[in-house]
Parts: structure tokens; sequence; C-alpha cells
């Protein structure tokens, strides 16, 4: 008998009785990290005998922690969730699906999510309007306004798919949505054969492995994969998850589970409590920044020790929704009491609570230190925090792994600006006169954006509750943001909305600009919209670097606003404070924020709220009541969302004139069979890049000129660039995002040197066909035409930031065969094989710099077609030939690290693999 079968097993909870499948006696399950336990769980219930065997799990149960990953192991999601930025591509790809498996002569029925899969529209409403009382309605309006057709796709796509919903506008923030509602720690499903539910007492655990279900439903973990980065958030309440590309979703969505090395687990061990004038954003800043530097790129990161019950549920979502930028898989913290406290308070019913809890101590998953059968587990490398040390810091100006002590922020601004100008900087004061907020003038260092934004931050009602407490006091001072400053609150609840209000607080956030612009992700994401038009100007005729702070979990160049140079990352309390300053040349210690009604100077020490009443406000208006209020009707959607028409159909009616909405090109001329992959022959360098290039970077996202190949394609279709929208909302027309590709306004594209051309930032290479540069775009579809293939040289780090699948799609469809790099970041490395791309590493200690390759050659990849006979080689052999004729060989480590990825790679992408697999061809 298999695992699957001896280990199923009868669970008491709540008077009812559950099937579920017992992992706590299996032998070696004791020394495992929770995250682990998780995964053997997840491997017992999907055995299938072929993809999942008896043999994958004693595997994991016999993990060394000291042993580099080499076992692979197929895990298996709950379900997904998704954003709308990277969830509408998700759709169009199902949609078009649908349309191949008719041409191939199957029943388009067959494409549907096999898990639950949850879309939370969060990532498109901008801050057009702010400061007034009115700003959210007048930005929703905008938002139905600019995306209503995207909008009516995803209302088609609801009814056309099973086991899909969505959240429609204006309700909150993806990961905030999930933990405080969509989350259930443990799920439970009906099973075949079931007809009714027994009883029993609770906690108890009753009888042995049978297949008879006697009408017990099945439980099991919650899990889950999304498509943003932050999916991470989740490990707070103990789920495991963590961010994948839109094309690996779709492929989980569909029924496929994800392929991955048993990873190491570094075991992050927290003590002590934070002290007074620490905010859980200064925590995570610190946990950020320990991680970076430890390094924990691919591997688990798991929270444990005396410390841990001390944070609250929403400290520790916080620290888990940054996981990205420690570089980590994950961020998980064990089921406790403090989970179930945070599923109280949040709505979910008595009878979730009893089964969590049972399922937990029954299955070894309780992770307090203080139970009389807890035991430590066993981790690959250990790392200790006590919270008592934390300071309050920023992190800046463009990675958030870059913390600050904020005692220290003033001189590093000093150090670090030089950096940033240009010998066009003006660095005397420059006049604006504004009708909306007056005269004043403007200079370097000055705060152009200061914005409480995201769900890193906004879930948290301590730092929300200090933030209002902060606005209170210096309200009461007669203080006021500086004019030239753009403020906002952007929560990812409405839940934040309502104990702000019974609070009060509200009042006094709006005296100071905070007014309510939306919920949703807004600055966070790029969307801040623009600055006021005479301050915009100001800023970019005299080239001055402005700032912006947020309460956000990214800050890399060029995503918050192109005006914008320098972006730091704040707790909500401090993001009020730098808008009272103005400026980031500013010591909080040393400066006053100016002046009270009689004239005394008042510092941030004066205004800032202590610990206990913080605590003290959260207690009394933070209610259970106010999230089962709130999320009662979550997918219902107001006048507008309710207003839209909706096509019908199992098959899209895709609209030709459609500029936002178009059928993927993916499928075209697609075989049943895939054929043979080849080497690379002649392929030309389209871009050489440097370290820490983001997804950001590649990815298109915010708003775009009518100059770019974007806007002339929307321009020849008589869009007026008010009408251009952002690149985010426009992800479900291939043909606007690979015209953006490569198209951030800070990415240096280092080919133009090599050829004596100017580096011009944005995205500009060399075209070697016309012998001139040229955008990336047009150069790569002279190449198309030409049949030459296409590389990317680059160095460490390719590809951290966000799950951006547009930044493996396009590449793919800019015709880029191999992305040659000295290191990959997690998700982009597997999305790139999910598109077909060849993701390949320069030897160890290598770079193009030290190979002597500066873009100019051409190259050969061979070896590739070992692929057909077997498994991915471990190299293969790349030939640079230079315009004299030399040649520079090495041998490139391969990148397709699993047998998974290989059968992707030789089916020419992950959607094809899936595809061919449900017509029964691959």
């Amino acid at each position: 008998m298999s695992l699957r079968e001896t280990q199923r097993s009868v669970l008491h909870a709540c008077r009812e009785t559950f099937d579920y499948y017992r992992i706590a006696d299996l032998p070696g399950i004791g020394h495992l990290p929770y995250c682990l336990k998780v995964l053997v769980e997840n491997l017992i219930r999907n055995i299938d005998g072929a993809n999942i065997t008896d043999d994958h799990v004693r595997a994991l149960l016999d993990w060394d922690p000291q042993a580099e990953p080499s076992d692979e192991i197929q895990f298996t999601p709950s379900r997904v969730v998704m954003q709308d930025f990277t969830g509408v591509p998700c759709i169009v790809d199902l949609a078009t699906m649908r349309d191949a498996v008719a041409d191939l002569g199957g029943d388009p029925e067959v494409i549907n999510p096999q898990v639950p899969a949850d879309m939370v529209i969060d990532h498109s409403v901008q801050i057009d309007a702010y400061g007034v009382a009115d700003a959210m309605q007048r930005n929703m309006d905008i938002e139905y306004q600019r995306n209503g057709e995207r909008y009516q796709f995803l209302r088609w796509g609801q009814q056309a798919f099973h086991n899909f919903r969505v959240v429609p506008p204006g309700t909150g923030i993806i990961h905030q949505v999930n933990i405080e509602y969509l989350a259930q720690v443990v799920m439970h499903k009906a099973q075949a054969g079931a007809d009714g539910v027994g009883g029993g007492s609770d906690g108890a655990v009753g009888a042995e492995g049978s297949d008879r279900t006697d009408g017990r439903e099945l439980a099991y973990l919650d899990s889950c994969v999304g498509t943003d980065s932050h999916t991470t958030m989740v490990n707070g309440l103990g789920v495991l998850g963590w961010g994948v590309g839109g094309i690996e979703a779709e492929a989980a969505m569909l029924g496929q589970p994800i392929s991955m090395l048993v990873p190491r687990v570094v075991g992050f061990k927290l003590t002590g409590a934070i002290p007074e004038g620490v905010t859980a954003t200064d925590v995570v800043l610190t946990v950020t920044d320990m991680l970076r530097q430890h390094g924990v790129v691919g591997k688990f990161v798991e929270f444990y020790g005396d410390g841990v019950v001390e944070l609250p549920l929403a400290n520790r979502a916080t620290i888990g929704n940054m996981s990205p930028e420690f570089g980590s898989t994950c961020g998980i913290f064990p089921i406790d009491d403090v989970t179930l406290d945070y599923l109280r308070l949040t709505g979910r019913s008595d009878r979730q609570i009893a089964l969590v809890e049972a399922y937990a101590k029954a299955n070894r998953l309780w992770g307090d230190t203080g139970d009389p059968d807890y035991v430590e587990p066993q981790y690959s490398e250990y790392m200790t925090l006590d919270l008592g040390t934390v300071v309050p810091s920023i992190a800046g100006p463009k990675r958030p792994q870059d913390r600050i002590e904020l005692s220290q922020a003033k001189p590093r601004f000093e150090r670090t600006v030089p950096d940033y100008e240009t010998n066009r900087t003006a660095h005397e004061p420059i006049a604006v006169k504004t009708d909306f907020r007056g005269d004043f003038s403007v200079r370097n260092g000055d705060v152009a954006i200061a914005s409480i934004t995201s769900c890193t931050n906004t879930s948290n009602p301590s730092v929300m509750i200090a933030a209002g407490l902060l606005a209170r006091n210096a309200h009461a001072k007669g203080l006021t943001p500086k004019p030239w400053v753009k403020t906002s609150l952007a929560p990812g609840s409405q839940v934040v909305a309502d104990y702000l209000d019974k609070a009060g607080l509200q009042t006094d956030l709006d005296a100071l600009g905070y007014q309510l612009v939306g919920f949703g992700c807004a600055t966070c994401i790029g969307n801040s919209g623009p600055l006021l038009p005479e301050i915009s100007q100001a800023i970019n005729d005299n080239d001055l670097t402005v700032t912006a702070v947020l309460s956000g979990n990214r800050n890399f160049e060029g995503r918050i606003s192109p005006d914008v140079k320098m972006n730091y990352l704040a707790s909500p309390p401090l993001v009020i404070a730098y808008a009272l300053a103005g400026t980031m040349n500013f010591d909080f210690d040393r400066q006053p924020l100016g002046v009270d009604r009689a004239g005394d100077e008042v510092f941030l020490r004066d205004i800032w709220p202590s610990n206990a009443e913080i605590h003290q406000i959260v207690d009394e208006t933070v209610s259970r009541d106010m999230y089962v209020q709130d999320y009662q009707s979550v997918f219902d959607g107001d006048e507008r969302w309710n207003g839209l028409q909706v096509p019908h159909g199992e098959r899209f009616a895709w609209d030709p004139d459609s500029t936002y909405v178009r059928k993927q090109t993916f499928f075209d001329d697609m075989t049943a069979t895939p054929q043979p992959v080849t080497d690379i022959h002649g392929a030309r360098v389209l871009a050489l890049l440097g370290d820490s290039v983001t997804t950001d970077h590649i990815s298109p996202a915010g708003a775009f000129p009518a100059s770019s190949p974007a806007g002339r394609y929307l321009m020849d279709r008589g869009i007026t660039r008010k009408d251009f929208n952002s690149y985010g909302s426009r992800r479900g027309n291939h043909e606007i995002m690979v015209r953006g590709t490569f198209g951030n306004i800070r990415l240096r594209n280092q080919l133009l040197a090599s050829v004596g051309q100017e580096v011009t930032p944005g995205g500009f290479t060399y075209d070697f066909v016309e012998g001139k540069p040229s955008t990336i775009y047009e150069a790569s579809q002279r190449y198309r035409r030409q049949g030459t293939p296409l590389v990317v040289l680059a160095g460490k780090e390719y590809g951290t930031g966000s799950s951006r699948d547009w930044a493996a799609k396009g590449t793919a469809m800019l015709g880029v065969r191999a992305v040659i790099t000295r290191s990959f970041e997690r998700i982009h490395r597997s999305n790139l094989i999910g598109m077909g791309v060849l993701p390949l590493q320069f030897p160890e200690g290598e770079s193009a710099e030290s190979l002597g390759l500066d873009g100019t050659e051409t190259f050969d990849i061979l070896g590739i077609e070992a692929l057909n006979q077997g498994a991915a080689p471990k190299t293969v052999t790349v030939r640079a030939t230079r315009t004299d004729g030399s040649v520079v060989a090495f041998d490139a480590t391969v990148r397709i690290d699993t047998p998974g990825e290989a059968d992707y790679y030789r089916n020419g992408g992950i959607l094809q693999y899936v595809l061919r697999g449900l017509m029964g061809d691959r």
C-alpha cells in the first residue's frame, strides 16, 4: 500500500469528523522545519505513482539540512491567487488556449482552472485626484473609463470558466484580501461518495487508513501560488505560498504541479520584544537587510524562537510580504495561538478556527514553543535577531535591502545625491506657481511624493493607527505638509478605512492631505499618478533630484514616478513625517518640523505616539464585526462593476480593433507534437546589461510616452495621449507589451557604448542590420525579418523583483533565444524557461567583461540539441566571434534545473506542454 493509503486517517474537530493525511507519525518528521512538513503533507495527498511516489516522500523525510538541493519534488498548490495586471494575461492565455484546443480538434471546455483561482483587481487604480474629499470617487470613475474593456473581459471569464472568482475594483489589495479573507490555513472539501457528516469530540484523532469516506470532507493544508511576488504575505498565517510568473500560475490552475528542488531552509530565530518608538516596518527592513547580506536566494526562511509569540499576526504578515526583498522563496511562520486569534479577529467561523487548531496539533504543525510537545526543528543555516535591538529605519534610494538607520538618513542622503546629479542640475531653489497648492520653490532632495500605500504596511493596524495618531498630533500643533508634496492614502482593505474613521483619525489625516484615494496598490506599483504639471516641469527643466517616500515594498529606479530619481521605503508614520519635513535632507533629531501655534519648535519626538497609546487605540477600534461586514459582499462590486455589458459564450469573441485585449500568438502554427530543439547559430546581442537588472527594467510598467514604440502603435490606431493608460492596464494586448519590453527609462544598454554611441537611458540598442542606434523593439523586428536569433548578456541577480510574466513573455516575443548572466533570480529564470528562452550562466567567476565580450560579437550556442535525447546538459558551448574573426569560447552552465523544466523547454514553453498534455500529445 502507498503512503497515500496508509496515512489516511480521521480527524475530529468542532464535533465533526474529517478525513486527512496523517504525517505526525512518519519517521523523520520530528526534525523537519514547519515548511517542509507542509510539503510532506502535500506530496502524500497527491501521490499518483508516476509524478509523485512514496520515494519522493521518503526523500523529503530523509532531508539533510546541510545538503545542497538535489532532490526534485512536485508541489501541488491548493489554490491560485492573481492580481489584475498579471492576471488579465493569464485569462487571455486561457481564452486563447480554448481556441487552440478547438483548432486542434479538441473540446475547448477542457481548459478550465482545476483548482480554485481568485483574482483581486487592485493594480489599476491610479492617483489622479488627491488632497480633496472626493478623491477616491474621482479616481474610481477614471479607473473604469480607462479599464472598462478589460473589466468586461474579466467578467466574461468569471462566467465562462469554472473555479474562477473575481474581487472587483475598489475592494482591496490582493495580499491583504488573501490574509483577511481568502486564506483558510486548513481547507476542506467534499470527496467522491460523500453523503453526510460524522460526529465526534473536538481535537481527537480517529482510525487509520481507509479509502472509505463515510460522507466525511477531506481536510488538507491551504497552500497557494500567486501572480505577484508578494504572495508570501500569506506565510504569516502559516500558509505556504510564493509568487510565480503568470505562465507558471496558468499551469498550476490547469492542474500541473510545480517542479522544485527540496530547498535549504534558513532558521531565523527571533528573541526579545519590539522597543518603544519602533514599528513593524523597522523590523522588516532590518530583517531584509540581514537576510540579503546572508544570502537566501532560492532558500526557504522560517521564523522560530520565543520572540515569535511577541509578534502579532499583522507583523508576521509584514515580514512574510517582503520575502522577495530578502530573495527567499518564502518567509514563513508556524501555526499557533496568534494565528487563531487573527482568524477570529478577521471573521473566520468558529468551525474553521477549530479545524485549524485540531489539524495543526494532530499533524505536529503547532508552533508554540511553550507547548510540552514542541520540538525545535533542524535548519540548514541559522540566524538570530533580538527584536529589542531594532531601531527606526528607512531603505533606499533604489533597493529595499539598502537599510538606513533614521539617525543616519541625512548624511547618507548627502553622500548619495551627487550620484544622481548632472551638469544640468540646478542647485538653487526653483520658483513654482500653482493654482492647487499656491506658490513655492523646489530644490534637490525635496520630497515630491509621500504616500501611505501597499499591503505591506496598510494591513497592519499598529502602523496605520500610529500614522493616524501622528497626524492628530501634528494637526493639533498646526503643522502641515509642504505644498510640493503629493500626499495620498491608499490602503489594502476597506477595514482600514473603518477603523481609522471609528478612531476619529481620518479627520486628522484629511487635514494633512491624506484623504482616501482608493483601495489598491497605487504608488507602490508605480500608479502614483502625475505630479502637478508645474512641479514636473520645474524638475525636468532643471534636472532636479527629487525623492519619494512610501510605505511600500519596492523602490526600484523608475518605478514610482518618471519625475522621481530616489525612492525610500518607510513606515506610515514616517511617511507623514517626511511630508511635514518636505525634504530627504533632514535630521529629525536636530531639525524641527515647524513651530506650533505658540511659536515653539516642534520636533518629530514631540508628535510621535507611544506604543501603549497605539495598542490601546488598536484594541478599542479594530473589531471582528468590521471584517465580517466588509467581506460579506467581497465579490459583489458596486454599480459601476454591475453595470458593465458582459459578453457570453465558452470562447471569447475577440475584437480585432481592441487595444486592450487581443488573442495571443503563442499557439499560432502549434503542432500536436513538439519539434526537436535546436542549437543557436549566428545570434546577435540585443542588450548588454550590468548587475541587478530587475523585472521592472525588463517588463513594461507604468506610463509611456507618445514617442515610444507602444505610444506610436496606439497613436496609429487613433488613441490620444490622454487615453494611453499604463502598460500594466494593457497587458492583455501583446502588441503593446512587446513594444515596451526593456523600455524602462532607467535601463542602460552598454551595447551602445561598445560601438562608440552615447548610452541613452531606456529601450535603445544598436541595430547591426542598419548599422545605427534603434529602439530595442524596432531592431528586434529587423532581426526577425532576417532570421537572426538574439541573446541578452547581463550580470548578477538578473530578473530581481516582481514576478512579472511579461519580463519573460516580452523577451521571447522579441526573438531572444538565450539569456546569459552571472546569476538569476529564481522566478524570472523559471519564467524564461516557461517561454522557451534558454537561461545560461557564465562560468563561475567569469562575466562578459572578464571574457572580453562587448556585445558586438555573433554567438553560436552548441549542445542544446542534447535535450532531444533526454536530460538537460549541465553545460553548453558558447562561441562568440568578434568582428576581426577571433573567437571567445566558454562553457555556460545550463540553468534548466529540473526534469520538469526540461520538458517545458522541449515543448517550447510551459503552456504548450500543458495544452499538449490535455490533448494527449507531448
